[in-house]
């Protein structure tokens, strides 16, 4: 099980964590790139030009790369991070994670509140069950996980909401197909960043 939340797969690109010294699929990473002026910077959609110097998606690791020497280590060259380069990272993640369901939910991939989640998770319509990190554990109790499919508590109740333009959202839903799988990439990748899972209480939770 990579950092990120997914198992491996022999079908996925690797890279080696330059942190942990482990290799594992890409999704599980952070993709690094040297920019103007040797500054270290984030290369989440993985286009930046450059060779990319690769950080598991965690915390410690980011934080440990950052303070150590170790992207100028794997740069071969002196090269400086962002200061709190895991916050950086931790917000454009989850800015990410919030611009593709808000995405998904124009294109009628997404429903929010407990009723319509429900009934997805009943129908076998819902991929994936998102629910606030900060929402009631009773509430969020109520629901589950779809079957085969994937619960994420990464987000709080007002970036939720920012994704369904609400103030805030406890519960969301996403079906199969679409953006949901880049969904289900990045919110993986924030769960390394912030390290919890919301406290989820869901019956089935992976």
């Amino acid at each position: 099980m990579s950092r990120g939340g997914r198992d491996k797969s022999r079908e996925q690109p690797e890279r080696r964590c330059i942190v942990t010294g482990e290799v594992q699929p890409k999704p599980g990473l952070i993709r690094f790139v040297v920019g103007p002026d040797n500054i270290i910077v984030p290369d989440l959609a993985e286009k930046l030009p450059g060779r990319g110097i690769w950080v598991a998606a965690d915390r410690a690791a980011l934080e440990k790369a950052a303070t150590k020497g170790l992207f100028s280590r794997a740069a071969r060259a002196q090269v400086k991070a962002p200061e709190d380069l895991a916050g950086l990272v931790e917000t454009a993640l989850a800015r990410r994670v919030v611009e593709l369901v808000s995405l998904a939910r124009k294109s009628g991939n997404a429903v929010a509140g407990f009723e319509k989640v429900k009934g997805w998770l009943a129908d076998g319509r819902a991929k994936v069950l998102l629910q606030a990190s900060d929402g009631s554990e009773r509430g969020k109790g109520k629901l589950w996980t779809p079957t085969g499919g994937r619960w994420f508590g990464c987000l709080t109740a007002s970036e939720l909401g920012l994704s369904f333009g609400r103030d805030h959202v406890i519960h969301g839903a996403l079906a199969a197909g679409g953006l949901t799988d880049k969904v289900i990439l990045e919110a993986g990748r924030l769960t390394g960043l912030r390290g919890h899972d919301g406290g989820n209480t869901a019956a089935g939770k992976e």
